[in-house]
């Protein structure tokens, strides 16, 4: 991988509460040691959202690192920090949530960052009130349907949309989007739910409602390996599953830029391995995984 292409990968990675230890650590040796890393790719934003948020979706919110310590830090680094709020069943009492507005209005006041939505009612209010942030269409939406994926590339409320990861390989529909609607394509690379999962939806909505405070079951998953948890080599056997050499060789060629890394409530030593495939050179990797783990601050686990 030693030539550059012309275009830069931007990635956007998970867990900005979760794992703002990791990210001290990593920072810092990202930013000294480029020569680590290849210099087609750079990162695009961090997301997350703390605990007791009701409106973060996708995944429970994890981490209670103050907001502001995890804002300094991003903003050391000229990083965007994105908050995500894509729960799919806000309604409009929740829209005066003190937790979840005294973030956006922090994030607003700080510039350059951004909020994942799913719910118009919730990105309506945020574009009333905090005008400085830009947002993203998430994957929790499912878009399955391209013709659905180009409505959404469209709308010009959207600086981003992640469609739903079994299109990354729609090739000849994807290279037939315009510049500008592949500028706003942001692929989720790693994900290990089961290709023919029909109830992504539903196990989005539970997660909601139990942001939301709702007693409610766990969602059934009946997929095939779904009661062993993640694993990144079941994901990488995924037929929608994004490596570095793709991004590389296919994507970036054809003219896309963003590539979302899933990886919340995983584990910083997870973590770590996919900021080692996905933006460190082979030959450097152990010298990361080694400043890494041995940075007696970081609880690995």
């Amino acid at each position: 991988m030693d030539e550059k292409p012309k275009k830069m990968a931007h990635y956007h990675l998970p867990g900005l509460f979760e794992f703002h230890e990791l990210y001290r650590a990593f920072l810092p040796l990202y930013w000294c040691h480029r020569e680590y890393f290849y210099d087609w790719c750079d990162i695009g934003s961090v997301y997350g959202a703390p605990a007791g948020c009701i409106w973060a979706g996708g995944r429970t919110g994890g981490g209670d690192s103050d907001p502001r310590d995890v804002l300094a830090l991003m903003q050391e680094y000229d990083i965007s920090a994105r908050l995500t709020f894509s729960n799919s069943l806000v309604r409009r009492e929740h829209l005066s949530d003190k937790t979840c507005n005294r973030l956006c209005a922090l994030f607003h006041e700080r510039g350059g960052n951004g909020v994942i939505v799913h719910s118009d009612l919730l990105l309506n209010h945020l574009r009333e009130n905090y005008p400085n942030l830009y947002f993203v269409s998430s994957t929790t939406k499912v878009l399955t349907e391209f013709d659905r994926l180009r409505q959404e590339l469209d709308r010009e409320e959207f600086r981003f949309v992640v469609p739903d990861f079994r299109l990354n390989k729609a090739f000849d529909r994807l290279n037939a989007l315009t510049p500008s609607q592949k500028d706003k394509v942001e692929f989720l690379c790693n994900e290990c739910c089961w290709f023919g999962c029909q109830d992504r939806k539903a196990c989005y909505e539970t997660v909601s409602r139990r942001n939301l405070g709702e007693n409610c079951p766990e969602h059934p998953c009946g997929a095939p390996g779904g009661g062993e948890g993640y694993r990144f080599s079941r994901a990488m056997a995924n037929p929608g599953f994004i490596g570095v050499t793709d991004i590389r060789d296919r994507y970036l060629p054809m003219g896309f830029s963003n590539f979302k890394i899933e990886g919340r409530g995983l584990g910083s030593a997870l973590i770590l391995e996919f900021l080692l495939h996905y933006m460190t050179r082979p030959e450097y990797q152990l010298h990361v995984r080694e400043a890494i783990y041995l940075d007696s601050m970081l609880d690995l686990f």
